[in-house]
């Protein structure tokens, strides 16, 4: 054991804990300005064969890196549990007045068998008193399911699943025990944003009610997030969420209104990133505005009900993929209101 980083094989929990107190009063002994920071628990589960992957998105999290990590991965051939605990900070060593805000992480290599007893290994490794979040990127449910007394905060990506039908029911099960941060919903933010602000203006606002049509354009293994969008719509509009039609890889289908039906459409499209590709919104009275990704934003085009046209780009307006997690890490800390009732529409949507 150095100041830094402890390593053992065949280990516990206990000597896990023990082990990075210990590497806490070193560096505190050692560096007097150095502040461990105590904010936020983030267990990860993942396969040990692809834990690299995860890890490099984890180190892009930068200034939303959690206070402690705990990456769990799970190795097919092995059997004891392996651990390494380390304690560094991305601002250097303090110096005079200057605090350095500390970051811990433990990795814990573990056989499948451990996974549905997480909760007793996990437990006493977590920081009390600040929100755990638990994310299973490689669908360890039993993991994930084990940490529920634990958690407060279950991260997921309804897109991991094949079926929205099983995404939607997989995140509508985990609501009800803890508050899920969805990367599916996340995707679709930047578009949410654009729509509401294109009928804020007090003049555009009644076009709200006679909306008659929504598609939203998609990757093919993005339709979790084209469904929570339209179910967003269908909350905030009051509009009632009926089961959309299979049409080969595309969903269409009609959601009630009070002013008659509103025709729904998630087509899928050839694109690289995941999420949305584009969203084309119509009114009864013959107008349409559109956002469709683009080099550098959103290209939106608006039509008028006198046929005139306008185009423009809006810039910057995705965060992009690598931007992602870290929405979901810090969002984890800011309790919303609107993902429940979009969750909900959206299940009716593929029930």
């Amino acid at each position: 054991m150095d100041d830094d980083r402890w390593y053992a094989v065949n280990t516990t929990p206990a000597d896990v804990e023990s082990a990075l107190r210990e590497l806490q009063f070193a560096r505190a002994r050692r560096s007097p300005g150095f502040v461990p920071a105590r904010v936020l628990n983030l267990v990860a589960i993942v396969d040990a064969e692809f834990s690299g992957e995860v890890e490099n998105r984890l180190e892009r999290l930068r200034a939303a890196h959690p206070s402690r990590l705990i990456l769990c991965k799970v190795a097919e051939e092995q059997e004891g549990l392996d651990a390494t605990a380390s304690i560094g900070s991305t601002m250097g060593e303090p110096s005079g007045d200057r605090i350095a805000v500390g970051r811990e992480k433990i990795e814990l290599t573990l056989a499948p068998r451990h996974a549905a007893a997480l909760d007793t290994i996990v437990g006493r490794l977590l920081i009390g008193d600040v929100p755990t979040v638990v994310w299973a990127p490689h669908r360890h449910a039993d993991g994930l399911d084990s940490l529920r007394r634990h958690a407060q905060v279950v991260l997921l990506d309804s897109q991991d699943e094949p079926d929205p039908y099983d995404a939607m029911e997989r995140a509508r099960s985990l609501s009800e025990h803890m508050r899920v941060v969805d990367l599916a919903w996340l995707r679709s933010a930047p578009w949410r944003e654009r729509v509401a602000a294109t009928f804020d203006p007090p003049r555009l606002r009644g076009d709200l009610r006679s909306i008659t049509a929504v598609t939203v354009r998609h990757r093919e293994d993005s339709a979790a997030a084209g469904l929570l969008f339209c179910g967003w719509m269908a909350s905030r509009l009051e509009w009632r969420p009926l089961s959309l039609t299979r049409t080969g890889v595309d969903r269409v289908g009609r959601l009630r209104a009070r002013r008659g039906e509103v025709a729904v459409r998630l087509q899928s499209v050839d694109m690289q990133s995941p999420g949305l590709g584009g969203v084309t919104i119509e009114t009864a009275a013959g107008e349409s505005v559109s956002f469709d990704r683009g080099p550098g934003g959103l290209r939106s085009h608006r039509r008028e009900r006198d046929g005139r046209e306008q185009t423009w780009t809006v810039f910057g307006a995705s965060r992009g993929e690598a931007g992602i997690l870290a929405d979901g890490v810090r969002i984890a800390l800011s309790p919303g209101s609107i993902y429940e009732p979009a969750l909900r529409a959206a299940h009716a949507m593929v029930a």
